[in-house]
């Protein structure tokens, strides 16, 4: 009989995930957002990257939907849970949903079921939270691991059926089990089993707790290097040509997503519990979360050279989305740009080809005519690819490019004002 796999949660790594499954396993997705729930149903994906959106198209008639977690979880071998794990207004980590998955499947899963946490925990998380509610189970035996997602949206040459991961389980057993399953959708030499869950668990802590850091390094360098008129993009490229020891890192308006902004606290949090401070990570953390003011502020100074105010000036913002040609705002550093310039009394065009919420202009020409001046948030193609003779034709006079994107010596010539994070 073919192994039942039921994923709970399908988001942005959940629905990935069952898409992988259904290449050898029957699969239920389980969530409980019943408008996405109808979509999948109707064979829509509710995500916007052609990458899953091509994966779903292939594979979409071999996959169940379900809002009924219980019932799915009580039919499958095999339960993923791939449920958000945020961090609350004080970066403190959010574990409701995955709890509440985990309550799900104590109540419904049969004996010898094999449970995955793919959600990113702090260490210790599956040991000391997950476990003890599973063990409420009326059942004897079951097997439980975690394999941190390493999903990175849009992302062409990088994707769920080539990254390597790292399994944990919280006995040999259950590392065993779910070796076995990750081996059998993508081979062995993708699949590090580790020696234990709180190992795979501050594997993934770290890799992006890495970014981080390495982002804010380079965001300072931009601020410090933009003082003293050196442009930081000359530099990164000259660092590159060194052959060793330096992995190119690059500024912007701020840092995105689900994983760079939330898991370093998860880091933090657990580490303070244990009586040690992450002074490194918490300062790093600071860094980038001031980028968007920091680009703010670029607009108000170039506004000074034209002996402007920011109060009532007609500012259009490119991009909500935290990262190029997807539709994802998770941690969007836009919508912190948007919500400072609303504060300092601008008006506000904002246009995203990828986002229709917050989006309040029909197109790109639509909010070039209605602003004075543009902040470059997201560098999505169609940004990066623009006429620029366009700026100069709706009178835009001050060009924020917050991903240092845009050709900056075309846009000086058109007798526009240019700053990039680090260049001007």
């Amino acid at each position: 009989m073919q192994k039942s796999v039921t994923i709970i949660g399908l988001g942005y790594v959940g629905l990935p995930v069952a898409c992988l499954c259904a290449s050898k396993y029957k699969v239920i997705g389980a969530d409980i957002d019943e408008s996405k729930i109808s979509q999948l149903k109707k064979g829509e994906c509710p995500i916007k990257d052609k990458n899953l959106e091509n994966s779903f198209k292939s594979v979409k008639n071999k996959l169940e939907f379900t809002t009924d977690i219980e019932k799915a979880v009580s039919q499958s071998d095999v339960v993923i849970i791939c449920v958000p794990t945020p961090v609350d207004k004080n970066h403190i980590p959010d574990l409701t949903a995955l709890k509440s998955a985990a309550v799900s499947v104590s109540k419904a899963m049969k004996e010898n079921t094999l449970v995955i946490i793919e959600s990113t925990v702090f260490p210790g998380t599956t040991e000391e939270v997950i476990l003890p509610i599973l063990e409420k189970s009326k059942i004897s035996k079951f097997y439980l691991a975690h394999c941190p997602e390493r999903i990175d949206p849009g992302n062409k040459d990088f994707t769920i059926k080539n990254i390597p991961r790292v399994v944990g389980g919280v006995d040999p057993d259950s590392s065993k089990k779910a070796y076995d399953f990750y081996e059998s959708l993508l081979g062995s030499t993708n699949i590090n089993e580790l020696g234990s869950v709180k190992a795979a668990e501050a594997t993934k802590i770290m890799e992006n707790t890495f970014r981080d850091i390495n982002i804010a390094f380079i965001n300072e360098m931009a601020m410090s290097f933009d003082k003293v008129g050196i442009d930081i993009i000359e530099v990164i490229e000259g660092a590159k040509t060194k052959p060793f020891a330096f992995k190119a890192h690059y500024p912007g308006a701020g840092v995105g997503g689900h994983c760079i902004p939330i898991d370093p606290y998860y880091l933090i949090e657990k580490a303070k519990q244990s009586g040690f401070s992450h002074k490194f990570l918490s300062l790093a953390r600071e860094i980038n979360n001031n980028m968007p003011n920091y680009t703010v502020g670029l607009l108000e100074e170039e506004l000074q050279k034209l002996n402007q105010s920011i109060k009532n000036a007609k500012v259009g913002v490119l991009g909500l989305a935290y990262k190029a040609d997807v539709d994802d705002v998770r941690e969007s550093p836009a919508v912190k740009i948007i919500e400072l310039l609303k504060a300092k009394n601008t008006e506000v065009s904002v246009f995203d080809p990828y986002v229709k919420k917050g989006t309040n202009v029909k197109n790109l020409d639509e909010l070039l005519q209605k602003s004075d001046y543009i902040i470059l948030a997201t560098n999505h193609n169609e940004f990066k690819n623009m006429d620029l003779s366009k700026l100069k034709e709706n009178n835009i006079q001050i060009v924020i490019d917050g991903r240092n994107c845009l050709d900056k010596e075309k846009i000086k010539a058109l007798g526009i004002l240019y700053h990039g994070i680090g260049r001007s």
